[in-house]
C-alpha cells in the first residue's frame, strides 16, 4: 500500500516539493528559489514565467524522491498550493499567453476606470466576492485588455497557480474556489463565477473554467506529467487551494470559530467562520475556505517580516556576524537581548502597517516615536522590541475587526510561520492579544494542509478532522502574562491614536505612504 502523502507548493519566492508521513512528518522537502522579474516596459509589473518556474517545479518534485528514495508507486496522492492573486491566461489550445505573480503592481490605471466608471462597483464587488480591487484578477486582465489586446483576444481560460500545476501533471484544467475565491470575481455563496461582475467591469464572460471543490480526487498524473518529475502515470491529483487556506487546515485550524496567524514577509490573521457574510465596511477580506460550508475572514498586515529584515540588515552587523561565527541565527541572538527590554519598551512606539481596511486601504510612513535620548533604554534592542510589538497590536487589532464583522472571536491563537520560531515574539503575541498562543511542530504548515486534503481525497483518511487529529503535533504553548496587560493596554489605546495621525502627516504631503493600494 501507498504510505506517502506529497505537496507542490507555489511561494512567492520559491516552490517547493514536500513528502508527508501519513502521521504527519516531514519526510523530506525539495525547494527552489525562484524569481518573478518587472516588464521594464511597465512599472510595477511582475512577469511570471511559467516555463522556467515548471522545470523548477519538476526538478524538485523529482529532487524529493531522489532524496528520499521513495519509490513512485509509494506516492499514495499529491495535491498543490500556492501563493493567492498570481494569475495565468490561456489560449483555446491549453497554451499559457500571460501571466503574473501575486506582488504585480502594474494596474493603477485601470482601477482608476473602474472607479469612475462606477464609484458603487467596487463595493458591490466586495460584498458579493469578499474581495475588493486591491489584491483582484478584475484590473489585471482589464491591463492585458488595454495593453496587450492580441493576448486578451486569444484568451479562453484563467486559472491560478495550483490550478496550474495540476494541469501541468495532468492535462487538465479547472478552478478551486479558495484561492478563486480571491480573484474577485467567485460568489463567496455559491462558490461559483460571477460572470455578470465580469461583464460590468467590462471584462469578457467566457474565459472562466469549471470549478471543482477542494479535496476532490480530480485527475492522475498523466505520461507528459510523469516525464521529468519521477512520478508514476496515474498517480491521483486531489484538488488544492490558496496558502493560507491550506495553512490553516495543516495547523489544525479547521473548525468554525477557530483562528490561525500566519508570520512571515506579511502577516496573515485567518478566522474561520460558518457565515459566508461579508463586513458592511467592505474593511475586511473574505474568502471561501478549503472546507465547503466555512469561509474565511482574513486580515493583512503590511511587510512585518521584511521590517525585521531591514532592521537585521540595516543595524545588526554585529550580530549576524556572530551567528555566522557560530552557527547560530541572528535573530535568537536579537531574541536573547530583546527580551530583557520591558514591556512596551518604556513607552516607544513603532507604526509600520495599519489595521486593514481593504476598500480604502493605505499606511502612513514608518515612524518610530516617544523615545528620548537615554542609550541604556533606548537602544537598538528597545527598536527591535518595538517592532515585535507593533506586529502584535496589529494582530489585536485584527481580532477586533473580525469580531466587530462576525461577532465572534477565537479562544485561543494558532501560531505559525517563521515568526513563530521566535519564543519572544509568541510570547509577546500572546500578552499583547490575551489569548494563549499554540505553536505546531509543523513548519511546512501550508503543504501539511495539502498533504491531508490529498490523503482524504483518496480514502485515507475519514475527515480533514480525523486527518488534523493525527497528523497536527504541538511544539509549545504560551499563556499571556497578565503582570504585563496594563502596560499593553495603554500602548494599544495610543495606537489606535497614533495611526490615524499619520496617516493624516502622509495625506498632507508631509511624509510618504508605505503603501497604498491600486488606485489610492
Amino acid at each position: 500500500m501507498a504510505k506517502y502523502l506529497m505537496a507542490v507548493d507555489a511561494g512567492t519566492g520559491s516552490v517547493r516539493a514536500v513528502v508527508f508521513s501519513l502521521d504527519g512528518e516531514q519526510v523530506g522537502c525539495v525547494q527552489r528559489e525562484w524569481s518573478h522579474r518587472e516588464d521594464p516596459r511597465w512599472p510595477g509589473s511582475m512577469d511570471f514565467d511559467w516555463v522556467h518556474n515548471w522545470e523548477l517545479a519538476r526538478g524538485c518534485i523529482r529532487g524529493v524522491l531522489e532524496e528520499t528514495g521513495i519509490a513512485p508507486a509509494d506516492i499514495a496522492a499529491l495535491s498543490t498550493t500556492c501563493m493567492r492573486e498570481g494569475i495565468l491566461l490561456y489560449d483555446k489550445d491549453g497554451n499559457e499567453i500571460w501571466a503574473c505573480a501575486n506582488v504585480d503592481a502594474r494596474s493603477d490605471a485601470q482601477v482608476g476606470q473602474l472607479k469612475k466608471l462606477d464609484p458603487a462597483l467596487e463595493k458591490e464587488v466586495y460584498l458579493k466576492s469578499g474581495q475588493t480591487y486591491a489584491l483582484g484578477a478584475l484590473p489585471r486582465i482589464l491591463w492585458v485588455r488595454d495593453n496587450l489586446p492580441e493576448v486578451y483576444e486569444k484568451t479562453a481560460a484563467v486559472g491560478m497557480f495550483n490550478d496550474w500545476l495540476i494541469y501541468k501533471l495532468t492535462g487538465k484544467l479547472a478552478v478551486e474556489p479558495s484561492n478563486g475565491s480571491t480573484t474577485g470575481i467567485m460568489d463567496l455563496q455559491s462558490r461559483d463565477w460571477l460572470p455578470e461582475i465580469a461583464q460590468k467591469c467590462g471584462l469578457r464572460s467566457d474565459i472562466f473554467p469549471p470549478v471543482v471543490e477542494c479535496g476532490v480526487n480530480f485527475a492522475q498524473v498523466s505520461a507528459k506529467g510523469a516525464a521529468g518529475t519521477g512520478l508514476l502515470e496515474g498517480t491521483p491529483v486531489v484538488v488544492g487551494g490558496g496558502d493560507c487556506q491550506l495553512g490553516a487546515i495543516g495547523v489544525g485550524a479547521c473548525k468554525a470559530n477557530q483562528a490561525a496567524v500566519f508570520g512571515g514577509s506579511f502577516w496573515q490573521y485567518e478566522f474561520n467562520t460558518d457565515s459566508g457574510k461579508t463586513d458592511p465596511g467592505c474593511r475586511v477580506r473574505v474568502n471561501c475556505a478549503a472546507l465547503p460550508g466555512l469561509w474565511q475572514y482574513e486580515a493583512l498586515a503590511f511587510k512585518p517580516g521584511l521590517v525585521m529584515r531591514w532592521f537585521r540588515d540595516g543595524f545588526c552587523q554585529a550580530e549576524v556576524e556572530e551567528a555566522r561565527r557560530t552557527g547560530r541565527d541572528p535573530y535568537d541572538l536579537m531574541n536573547e537581548k530583546a527580551k530583557d527590554i520591558p514591556a512596551g519598551c518604556c513607552g516607544m512606539q513603532c507604526c509600520f502597517s495599519d489595521t486593514m481596511n481593504f476598500i480604502n486601504w493605505k499606511h502612513a510612513s514608518p515612524t518610530f516615536t516617544n523615545f528620548l535620548l537615554e542609550p541604556e533604554k533606548f537602544n537598538k534592542y528597545t527598536f527591535y522590541r518595538a517592532i515585535l510589538e507593533n506586529t502584535a497590536l496589529l494582530v489585536r487589532s485584527h481580532i477586533e475587526l473580525v469580531k466587530e464583522a462576525t461577532g465572534h472571536e477565537p479562544d485561543e491563537l494558532i501560531f505559525a510561520g517563521g515568526a513563530a520560531k521566535s519564543p519572544l515574539w509568541s510570547q509577546i503575541v500572546a500578552d499583547v492579544t490575551g489569548k494563549p498562543v499554540k505553536v505546531p511542530v509543523v513548519k511546512e504548515a501550508t503543504a501539511l494542509g495539502a498533504a491531508i486534503l490529498a490523503g482524504v481525497g483518496v480514502g485515507l483518511y475519514a475527515d480533514v478532522e480525523e486527518a488534523v487529529e493525527r497528523t497536527v503535533k504541538w511544539d509549545r504553548q504560551f499563556q499571556p502574562d497578565s503582570s504585563v496587560k496594563p502596560v499593553y493596554d495603554a500602548l494599544y489605546a495610543n495606537w489606535k491614536k497614533l495611526y490615524p495621525a499619520q496617516l493624516a502627516l502622509c495625506d498632507q504631503g508631509l511624509t510618504r505612504n508605505m503603501w497604498t493600494a491600486p488606485g489610492l
